[in-house]
Protein backbone atom coordinates (compact mmCIF):
# COMPACT_ATOMS: atom_id res chain seq x y z
CA UNK A 1 0.00 0.00 0.00
CA UNK A 2 1.41 3.22 -0.71
CA UNK A 3 1.58 5.88 1.59
CA UNK A 4 0.48 9.05 1.01
CA UNK A 5 2.44 12.18 2.43
CA UNK A 6 0.79 15.15 3.57
CA UNK A 7 2.65 18.63 4.71
CA UNK A 8 1.33 21.47 5.76
CA UNK A 9 3.87 25.04 5.82
CA UNK A 10 4.89 24.02 9.26
CA UNK A 11 4.70 20.66 9.95
CA UNK A 12 5.58 16.88 8.61
CA UNK A 13 2.16 15.38 8.64
CA UNK A 14 3.76 12.00 6.91
CA UNK A 15 3.43 9.68 10.36
CA UNK A 16 0.85 11.29 12.51
CA UNK A 17 -1.75 13.40 10.90
CA UNK A 18 -3.38 13.72 14.60
CA UNK A 19 -0.26 14.71 16.57
CA UNK A 20 -0.80 17.64 18.36
CA UNK A 21 2.47 20.01 18.51
CA UNK A 22 4.18 23.01 19.89
CA UNK A 23 6.13 25.50 18.35
CA UNK A 24 8.25 28.38 19.94
CA UNK A 25 8.88 32.22 19.53
CA UNK A 26 12.10 33.21 20.09
CA UNK A 27 13.23 36.86 19.14
CA UNK A 28 16.44 38.53 19.27
CA UNK A 29 16.98 42.25 18.48
CA UNK A 30 13.35 42.30 16.47
CA UNK A 31 14.54 39.16 14.73
CA UNK A 32 12.58 35.71 15.33
CA UNK A 33 14.08 32.32 15.61
CA UNK A 34 13.51 29.94 12.80
CA UNK A 35 14.64 26.95 11.19
CA UNK A 36 14.49 26.42 7.30
CA UNK A 37 13.30 22.63 6.65
CA UNK A 38 12.80 20.79 3.46
CA UNK A 39 10.23 17.88 3.70
CA UNK A 40 9.66 16.01 0.13
CA UNK A 41 11.60 18.88 -2.30
CA UNK A 42 9.90 21.83 -0.72
CA UNK A 43 11.98 24.12 1.31
CA UNK A 44 10.19 26.41 3.57
CA UNK A 45 11.13 28.39 6.77
CA UNK A 46 9.56 27.57 10.24
CA UNK A 47 9.86 28.28 13.88
CA UNK A 48 11.11 25.26 15.65
CA UNK A 49 8.96 23.05 17.43
CA UNK A 50 7.39 19.53 16.86
CA UNK A 51 5.02 16.89 17.81
CA UNK A 52 4.17 16.39 21.60
CA UNK A 53 4.92 13.09 23.09
CA UNK A 54 2.30 10.71 25.18
CA UNK A 55 2.64 11.81 28.85
CA UNK A 56 4.15 15.34 27.82
CA UNK A 57 2.70 18.60 28.30
CA UNK A 58 2.36 21.43 25.46
CA UNK A 59 5.13 23.41 27.45
CA UNK A 60 7.68 20.85 27.92
CA UNK A 61 7.30 19.63 24.41
CA UNK A 62 7.57 23.19 23.09
CA UNK A 63 11.25 23.31 25.43
CA UNK A 64 12.23 19.54 24.83
CA UNK A 65 12.06 20.56 20.46
CA UNK A 66 13.51 23.98 21.28
CA UNK A 67 16.21 21.82 22.66
CA UNK A 68 16.55 18.86 20.39
CA UNK A 69 16.22 21.46 17.42
CA UNK A 70 18.28 24.67 18.20
CA UNK A 71 20.21 23.57 21.09
CA UNK A 72 18.78 26.54 23.56
CA UNK A 73 17.94 26.30 26.86
CA UNK A 74 14.25 27.84 26.70
CA UNK A 75 11.73 29.36 29.42
CA UNK A 76 7.98 29.75 28.60
CA UNK A 77 7.13 33.75 28.68
CA UNK A 78 3.63 33.32 27.79
CA UNK A 79 1.34 30.66 26.15
CA UNK A 80 -0.04 33.09 22.52
CA UNK A 81 -1.88 30.57 21.07
CA UNK A 82 -3.78 27.40 20.42
CA UNK A 83 -4.68 26.12 16.94
CA UNK A 84 -6.67 24.08 15.23
CA UNK A 85 -5.08 22.92 11.93
CA UNK A 86 -5.90 19.92 10.08
CA UNK A 87 -7.46 17.64 12.92
CA UNK A 88 -4.47 18.48 15.64
CA UNK A 89 -4.19 21.05 17.68
CA UNK A 90 -0.97 23.21 17.53
CA UNK A 91 0.10 25.38 20.62
CA UNK A 92 2.29 28.53 20.71
CA UNK A 93 4.58 29.98 23.24
CA UNK A 94 6.80 32.80 23.51
CA UNK A 95 9.89 31.60 24.78
CA UNK A 96 12.82 33.02 26.44
CA UNK A 97 16.76 32.16 25.98
CA UNK A 98 19.67 33.37 27.90
CA UNK A 99 21.57 36.23 25.81
CA UNK A 100 24.57 34.44 25.93
CA UNK A 101 23.53 31.00 24.19
CA UNK A 102 23.82 30.31 20.31
CA UNK A 103 21.14 28.95 18.34
CA UNK A 104 22.69 25.99 16.38
CA UNK A 105 21.34 23.42 14.06
CA UNK A 106 20.32 20.37 15.81
CA UNK A 107 18.16 17.43 14.47
CA UNK A 108 14.72 15.85 14.74
CA UNK A 109 15.72 12.10 16.91
CA UNK A 110 12.45 11.22 14.96
CA UNK A 111 14.58 10.99 11.53
CA UNK A 112 17.15 9.49 10.39
CA UNK A 113 20.96 11.06 10.75
CA UNK A 114 21.44 11.15 6.73
CA UNK A 115 17.80 12.79 6.18
CA UNK A 116 17.32 15.20 8.65
CA UNK A 117 14.65 17.80 7.66
CA UNK A 118 16.39 20.84 9.38
CA UNK A 119 18.82 22.60 7.14
CA UNK A 120 19.73 25.26 8.62
CA UNK A 121 18.93 27.51 11.64
CA UNK A 122 18.74 31.30 11.82
CA UNK A 123 17.26 35.04 12.72
CA UNK A 124 15.01 36.88 10.31
CA UNK A 125 12.92 39.60 10.43
CA UNK A 126 9.47 39.95 9.09
CA UNK A 127 10.62 41.48 5.86
CA UNK A 128 13.10 38.44 5.06
CA UNK A 129 10.25 35.93 5.41
CA UNK A 130 7.43 34.94 2.58
CA UNK A 131 4.64 35.72 2.64
CA UNK A 132 3.27 32.68 3.42
CA UNK A 133 5.49 31.88 6.13
CA UNK A 134 5.02 34.99 7.70
CA UNK A 135 0.53 33.67 7.49
CA UNK A 136 1.29 31.84 9.70
CA UNK A 137 3.44 33.98 12.35
CA UNK A 138 0.67 35.78 12.44
CA UNK A 139 -2.16 33.15 13.30
CA UNK A 140 0.48 31.55 16.04
CA UNK A 141 -0.19 34.72 18.01
CA UNK A 142 2.89 37.30 16.66
CA UNK A 143 1.22 40.77 17.45
CA UNK A 144 1.20 39.95 21.40
CA UNK A 145 5.25 39.65 21.82
CA UNK A 146 6.50 43.24 22.53
CA UNK A 147 7.35 44.83 19.60
CA UNK A 148 5.45 43.23 16.47
CA UNK A 149 2.11 45.47 17.09
CA UNK A 150 4.26 48.19 17.11
CA UNK A 151 6.21 47.34 13.72
CA UNK A 152 2.68 46.85 12.14
CA UNK A 153 1.79 50.11 13.25
CA UNK A 154 3.91 51.96 10.77
CA UNK A 155 3.22 49.67 7.80
CA UNK A 156 1.19 51.84 5.26
CA UNK A 157 -2.10 51.01 4.17
CA UNK A 158 -2.00 49.89 0.70
CA UNK A 159 -3.55 46.04 0.15
CA UNK A 160 -1.26 43.86 -1.36
CA UNK A 161 -1.74 39.95 -1.35
CA UNK A 162 0.61 37.63 -2.92
CA UNK A 163 -0.20 37.12 -6.97
CA UNK A 164 2.48 34.40 -7.89
CA UNK A 165 1.50 30.92 -7.30
CA UNK A 166 4.62 28.53 -7.13
CA UNK A 167 2.55 25.13 -7.48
Amino acid sequence: METVKAFLCFGNLQEDRMRNRSVAFVVRDGKILMEQLTYDGRTFYSLPGGGIEDGETPEQAVIRELKEECGLDGVIVKKLAENYIAGRTEHAFEVSVPKEQEAIKGYDPEEPLDMQSIKEVRWMRLNEMSEKDRAFMWSYGLLAIEGFFEEVLTWGDAISYPTESSE
